[in-house]
Parts: structure tokens; C-alpha cells; sequence
């Protein structure tokens, strides 16, 4: 994709203001200018004073650039006038929706000051102490020692270990702090921020507390606006323990351990040690058991009661959990979402391998078997200074080759003055070297983005995850091969699936081919689809998974060859190259009765290759950035520059 110089820019978008190009005629209106809503959404760092005339004349350069809409996201940096929620933050707040309504544009709010959320910039501990960030520990006593606890700390149990050792597990404050709002001496050498406590977010009353301070305050100021203006609330990466926590302890306290009998069928309190002794048989097991459990305790105390006040009051939960992997939490939110950050993706092998590879997959396979129509990726975070405009690019075009919907930039500066300027950087807006020439990507965006949301994707393949993993080695043999596939989540075998002689049925999806690549717990709800699946060759096993002789039936794969071979026994490829190639990934789906196909070469090395496809009819190559199209052939061999993004149009000729 080319970067556009300032007059060709310009050039662009008089073209844009008279006529499309010629080629592109034929194209779907809605294609061409996509409505506003599938915009980008960029956090807005608000992280100086905030004057009205400079809010208002930010959005107005954010219009005319192309950008619809944005997350309201305080930040470190704003004057000590400005509390979180303050009088004064409301009065910026209801200054920037006001004029967001009025240029019918979007707008999400954040619910913390500012992150992980949680605390309500330390609100919850102030109004009770005791709805701090709490975990256990354990202590070492000797022969006879009696207990010991510190204040604050609270006696769980008192666990008998080996030759006559004894340890006690105590509950207690977990020390966790989230970033907050105010640098404490800026114009010193070595900043220090401001530190509020991490509130207890497994503790339903704390969450109650926080639900009051934060949710309930934003629906009393900017009720009017919700499920207009005001699409969703922000959740960022919520932690049972905060940041900096005390080292050695673990999430959970002793209120919890009823709920994690109730989910584990059993008492997990004589095991206890284990969470930090890995000498006893079972020990592994009981650790596994112990997050799981911890796990759904997040999910039913914070993020479904969050999920169901954002349902009933017409607006989403955005955001993202602490996880990429975090596919079970996805659940309770309206809008799916991850966060590609500190380089966690980049062009090469991190793009493939890894845990988080996974996210931008993580949250369309989310989106599509929950039966949603959105979701985000909040992306380009602490990529420093020397992120440049290609990898913005290619970070997005990976992200829309896996079905994402909704970018979330991070971020658009209010202010870069002084230490501003290298919080978390990098500005990929206003303040960046390439804001002159925005529009066209940000209008690319927008197409690929209307192009992924209620269409339906084309797909059979379906890998297994669980709540907090989901394999990267089998995606990236699919990935590499051409196989497009979905997470699904191991639950859903028991809750919305539905298994037959014909695979998984889900969401409107059949899956023929379903990979079991590792699992750290097989429930036993699952086993019966599973076996089912076995049965009518639709399951696919690794060979050093414990499961491979479990289920019989199933085909079984050591080697990527092994795999292909397999998927090609359960399906027909939807697409093939001539010659191979590793590089290209591929999505296709049906819009509006026709299909698209977005082809993505993911590589720095340049491809050409003849595609073959299962869908008939007239082939017309777009490039969503130019709009420029052409008549494409059967038999031609298609040219791919490094990291080029092509959209290949099939009509069907009546």
C-alpha cells in the first residue's frame, strides 16, 4: 500500500468530493463510503487542561479526516483540578459528546482513571477499605510456631505439609495499584504518577461499589445519548490483583473458596498448597483447577454484571480482558475486543507464533458464535516512536484478515507537551507525521471494516480452545496453508452447539473439520459431542495430546503434512494457489449476496500465484485504499507486493 504525499493526498480527495473512478462505478455504494458507524474509533487521550474550544476543534479535525468517532479515555498528564469524574471532567465530557451528536458521530466512554479498571481512580477503597485488591499467601511456620498474622491479613487455613511442616494460608491485601490521572512532579527528571489502590473486582460488593461510582454516574450525565451518541462503556484489562502486587500472592480469598467448590464439584481448601508446592501428587491438576475456577469467579462477579447493565441500559461493553487468549470473557461483552500493544504483533514470526497471535481470532471467532456484529482491536499501543506508517498499515490489514471489525488506534493525543509526549507513544493522529494523509487509510478501514460486519463468513474449520488458551501451532500450519478456521471455545460443545453426523453446527456455521490440538482440562460435558465428532470423522487430534486415544475414530496428526492431509479428508479447500505459498492469508465471506474475498500477502517477500476458488462468476479486483478496480481472469497469475491487501469481488453472472 503507498504512502500518498501531501498533493496526492489532495488530489484524492477533490476526486472523492466530485466522482469515484471510473473502475469503480460498479462498485456498492456502501462499499465505496461505508456509513460512519464502521469508522475507526481511536482512544483520545485527554492528558492536559482541557479548554472547550480545543475539544471542539479537535473533533472537528478528527471529522475531517475521516475519522467518526472516538473513546474518551482520561489520562495521565491532566492538571490536579481535574479529578476523575469530577464536576470538571463532566462538564469536557458533556462538551465533546454534545458536539459528537451534533456531527452525528460516535462516541464510547472508559471507566476507570486509568487502567487496569476496577477502582474508580481508587474511589471504591476510599469508600471501604476493605473492597481493596486482596489474595492469598502463605506463611511458613516452624515446629510449633503458633500463627502469625499481620494486620490486614485473615486466617484461611492451616495446611500440614511434609515431616512435620506446616504452612498458613492467609488472605490478604494484594498490594496492587492501577496508573492514575496526575503526574506528582512533572518538570522533574524522573516523573512519578499518582498510584491509586487496585479495587477487589472478584468481591461482588466491591464490584457493586464501582458499578455505582462509574456506571451508574455516566448513565445519570449521559443517559440521553446512550444507544445514539454513546455506542458503549470501555473496560480495560481487568486484574483480580492490580499492578505491582506483592509477590507470592495469587488471586482469591476466603469468601471465594465457597464459589470455587461449587464450580470444581469439590472443596478446594485441603489443597491450597499446591498453589505454591509442586511436590504432591495431583498438585499440577489442583493448580489448573484453582485459575480455572478463579476465572469464572471474574466472569460471573464483574464482567456479566457489567455486560447486563450495559444490555438493559441500550449500549455495549467494550474493551478488552487481560488475556489475548481470554476467549471464555469474551462472552459478556457486547463488543468483542483485544489489544495489540508493546509489540506483541509484528511482521515475521511474532505474526503467526505466540499467545498473542491469537487475539485478532480470539475476538471475531467470539463475535461470530455469540451472535454479535462487532468486534474491536485497541492496536499500535507503546509501539514507540519508531512505529511508521507501513506497520500501521500492515497491523490493521493483519487484523482484518481475521475478521476484525472495529480499530480502536491507540491513540490520538489531546496535548504532547512535555512528558506527554513519550507516555505510551506513539500519537498515530494528529500529532503524527502522517495526519496530512490520513483520510485514505482511515476510509480503507472503514470499508474493511462494513465489508467484515454482518456478512457471513465462508468457513468449516473450527480449532478447540478454552476459556484462557487457544492453540497457535495448528492455526499457523491453517493460517499458512489456506485454511481458514474459527476459535471455539470448548464450552460452547454443551451450551450453543449443536453436534451431528455433519459436524458442529453453531451461529449459522458448520464445521466438517474440528482440530483438538491441546487441552489442559477436558470437562466432562464435552466428552459426548466429542466422541460423536470421533465417530463421523470430524475431529482431528494431535498425536502427543493425552486425548488421542480417547476418542475413537478421530484422525490423528504428528506433522503439518499430517494435518493438511487430515482437514483435506474432512473438507474441500474453499481456495488453492498455484504455485503454494505461505505468505498469503485469506478471508471470504458473502455481503449482501455477493462474495468477497480480502487476500493479505503478510510477508516482506513478493508473491505471484494463480487463484482457484469454489465461488463462480465475474472476477473484479479492488484496492480498498485507491477504490481502483479491474476485471480479474480464472487463469491469471496474480501479483502480490509485500504486505499488499487486495479484496477480489466474485458477481454472479444471472
Amino acid at each position: 500500500m503507498k504512502f500518498l504525499t501531501k498533493p496526492a493526498y489532495l488530489s484524492l480527495i477533490l476526486a472523492f468530493s466530485i466522482f469515484t473512478p471510473a473502475s469503480a462505478q460498479d462498485l456498492p455504494k456502501d462499499f465505496i463510503d461505508p456509513p460512519h458507524e464502521f469508522s475507526v474509533m481511536p482512544f483520545w487521550f485527554w492528558n492536559d487542561t482541557l479548554k472547550d474550544k480545543e475539544i471542539v476543534r479537535q473533533i472537528a479535525d478528527f471529522e475531517l479526516h475521516g475519522v467518526y468517532g472516538f473513546v474518551i479515555h482520561p489520562r495521565i498528564g491532566l492538571p490536579d483540578n481535574i479529578k476523575w469524574l469530577s464536576p470538571e471532567m463532566i462538564h469536557a465530557m458533556d462538551v465533546a459528546i454534545s458536539e459528537a451528536a451534533k456531527r452525528k458521530m460516535y462516541v464510547v466512554l472508559y471507566d476507570e482513571g486509568m487502567y487496569p479498571s476496577g477502582s474508580s481512580s481508587g474511589q471504591v477503597v476510599s469508600r471501604n477499605p476493605a473492597h481493596a485488591a486482596r489474595g492469598l499467601a502463605k506463611i511458613d511456620l516452624k515446629n510449633g510456631e503458633e500463627p502469625k498474622l499481620s494486620e490486614g491479613m485473615k486466617l484461611v487455613t492451616i495446611i500440614n505439609r511434609a515431616e512435620g511442616n506446616r504452612i498458613e494460608i492467609v488472605e490478604q491485601p494484594s498490594g496492587g495499584i492501577i496508573r492514575g490521572l496526575h503526574y506528582l512532579n512533572e518538570g522533574e527528571s524522573r516523573l512519578r504518577e499518582e498510584s491509586p489502590p487496585a479495587g477487589d473486582i472478584l468481591n461482588p460488593d466491591a464490584v457493586t461499589s464501582y458499578m455505582e461510582l462509574v456506571y451508574e454516574r455516566y448513565a445519570k450525565e449521559f443517559g440521553k445519548y446512550f444507544g445514539n451518541t454513546i455506542i458503549g462503556i470501555f473496560t480495560d484489562e481487568p486484574s483480580p490483583m492490580g499492578r505491582s502486587s506483592a509477590r507470592g500472592v495469587v488471586p482469591g480469598n476466603a469468601s471465594l473458596l465457597q464459589q470455587i467448590k461449587k464450580i470444581l464439584g469439590y472443596d478446594f481448601t485441603p489443597f491450597l498448597a499446591d498453589l505454591w508446592f509442586i511436590d504432591n501428587p495431583g498438585a499440577d491438576k489442583h493448580r489448573n483447577d484453582y485459575y480455572r475456577a478463579i476465572n469464572i469467579c471474574l466472569e460471573e462477579n464483574y464482567y456479566k454484571r457489567l455486560s447486563n447493565w450495559c444490555s438493559l441500559h441500550n449500549i455495549s461493553l467494550m474493551g478488552h480482558p487481560a488475556g489475548s487468549m481470554d476467549i471464555g470473557t469474551e462472552r459478556y461483552f457486547q463488543i468483542p475486543g483485544q489489544d495489540l500493544v508493546w509489540r506483541y504483533v509484528e511482521p515475521g514470526p511474532k505474526a503467526l507464533e505466540g499467545q498473542n497471535s491469537t487475539m485478532a481470532k480470539c475476538a471475531s471467532s467470539a463475535m461470530l458464535h455469540l451472535e454479535y456484529n462487532r468486534n474491536s482491536n485497541e492496536l499500535y499501543g507503546a509501539y514507540g516512536h519508531n512505529l511508521t506508517y507501513d506497520e500501521m498499515v500492515w497491523l490493521a490489514d493483519w487484523c482484518f484478515v481475521r475478521g476484525q471489525n472495529l480499530l480502536i488506534p491507540h491513540a490520538f493525543f489531546y496535548s504532547i507537551r512535555g512528558p506527554r509526549f513519550d507516555e505510551r507513544p506513539p500519537d498515530v493522529g494528529p500529532n503524527s507525521a502522517w495526519w496530512d494523509d490520513y483520510r485514505p487509510f482511515a476510509d480503507e478501514c472503514r470499508r474493511l471494516s462494513w465489508l467484515n460486519t454482518d456478512s457471513r463468513q465462508v468457513c468449516d474449520i473450527a480449532i478447540i480452545g478454552e476459556a484462557t488458551m487457544l492453540p497457535d501451532k495448528s492455526a499457523k500450519i491453517c493460517f499458512q496453508n489456506q485454511f481458514d478456521f474459527n476459535y471455539l471455545e470448548i464450552r460452547h460443545l454443551w451450551e450453543e452447539a449443536k453436534v451431528n453426523k455433519e459436524g458442529v453446527h453453531i451461529a449459522g456455521m458448520t464445521y466438517k473439520a474440528v482440530i483438538l490440538d491441546t487441552l489442559s482440562y477436558l470437562p466432562p460435558k464435552a466428552k459426548p459431542a466429542l466422541k460423536k465428532l470421533a465417530r463421523g470423522k470430524h475431529l482431528i487430534i494431535k498425536a502427543d495430546s493425552k486425548m488421542a486415544a480417547y476418542f475413537k475414530g478421530a484422525l490423528i496428526y504428528k506433522t503439518s503434512d499430517d494435518l493438511i492431509n487430515a482437514i483435506n479428508k474432512m473438507t474441500s479447500p474453499d481456495i488453492s494457489l498455484t504455485p503454494a505459498s505461505k505468505n498469503i492469508r485469506y478471508r471470504h465471506v458473502i455481503k449482501e449476496d455477493e462474495n468477497y474475498y480480502i487476500f493479505f500477502n503478510e510477508e516482506a517477500t513478493e508473491v505471484q500465484t494463480v487463484i482457484r476458488m469454489k465461488a463462480e462468476g465475474k472476477r473484479q479486483w479492488i484496492n480498498p485504499f485507491s477504490l481502483e478496480a479491474r476485471v480479474g481472469t480464472e487463469d491469471e497469475a496474480v501479483n502480490f507486493k509485500p504486505h499488499e491487501l487486495k479484496i477480489l469481488r466474485v458477481i454472479n453472472v444471472k
